[in-house]
């Protein structure tokens, strides 16, 4: 049975500046009281959300400060992320997770909450076009692009679990894959530099990737969020869409009369790909609405008109 939209709701989302988060902000507050979160240290993304309707807020999950956070939230979408060097493992693991516990505790009489988590926290698999499920081995992994990501991902799960049955708060956790169509995002990065004739950085040869629009993200909150239950509600995020990086930087070339040029690294303890299974999410949100090899072409063109 299709699930409502959420409308009028009073909906905290922490990290809304995030490349992730904003758009889902904007698009929510069309229907809703969005209080957007986060500590706004680059003041231009804050009237970016408030001209779109969502109410700002300061928190920081560094000292614990949410005092902003009113009392009378009815859903809560937790996307507050950083992203620290090695050395730095312990601050990461307070911000991305142990500060979660607090703000759930805060927001403890909320309907529901969406924490969003990764699907780079699987331990690796050998085989590149391998679909990782949710109950398969997560934390043997290493992101050299985010050093802290694996463990901080793991403990944060871990943290909003414990809470979810703590203070009876119906709870989905979200392991996103590949996200395209923000500002800035893996794909973006890709298409900006097969413009530039820049090489292309790949982890794998070939490096095949689920995938998922932002706008299939936004209209899908509602779903996840009915989703919600005690114990957590734990899935996979993505479309039926895989492709590799190769083939993504070979349309984009295609359509910018370009030739790519790749620079493969081979990391060990990273995994080959980033292949999700989505059995379990489909049955959730039903068939996504947008793919890649649609969407290209407009994001091409809004990134390099020339």
């Amino acid at each position: 049975m299709p699930v409502a939209p959420l409308k009028n709701e009073k909906i905290l989302i922490t990290g809304a500046t995030g490349a992730i988060a904003h758009p889902v902000a904007a698009y929510l507050a069309k229907d809703n009281h969005v209080i957007g979160a986060a500590r706004f240290s680059y003041p231009p993304l804050r009237e970016k959300l408030e001209k779109a309707g969502v109410e700002t807020i300061e928190i920081d999950l560094e000292t614990n400060d949410l005092d902003a956070i009113p009392n009378d939230i009815t859903r809560v979408l937790h996307y507050a992320y950083t992203r620290r060097p090695s050395g730095e493992f312990h601050s990461a693991i307070h911000v991305n997770a142990i500060a979660v516990g607090h703000v759930l505790k805060r927001c403890q009489n909320a309907r529901s909450a969406l924490i969003v988590s990764a699907a780079t926290l699987y331990s690796v698999h050998e085989d590149p076009a391998y679909a990782y499920r949710e109950e398969d081995d997560i934390g043997f992994a290493r992101a050299p692009w985010g050093p802290s990501s694996p463990v901080s991902k793991v403990t944060l799960e871990s943290i909003a679990r414990f809470s979810a049955e703590a203070f009876g708060l119906p709870t989905t956790i979200v392991r996103p894959a590949v996200p395209y169509g923000t500002s800035i995002d893996m794909i973006s990065t890709i298409i900006d530099s097969v413009a530039k004739d820049e090489p292309v950085f790949c982890i794998h040869d070939p490096q095949p990737l689920s995938l998922i629009h932002i706008k299939d993200m936004a209209e899908q909150i509602a779903p996840l969020m009915d989703a919600a239950n005690v114990p957590a509600t734990l899935v996979n995020w993505a479309s039926e869409e895989v492709m590799t990086v190769q083939e993504i930087a070979a349309e984009a070339g295609r359509l910018l009369g370009k030739t790519p040029k790749f620079q493969v690294s081979n990391p060990p303890g990273v995994a080959k790909g980033s292949v999700i299974d989505t059995s379990r999410v489909r049955k959730i949100v039903g068939p996504c609405q947008y793919t890649l090899r649609e969407s290209m072409p407009e994001i091409v063109a809004a990134r390099h008109p020339a």
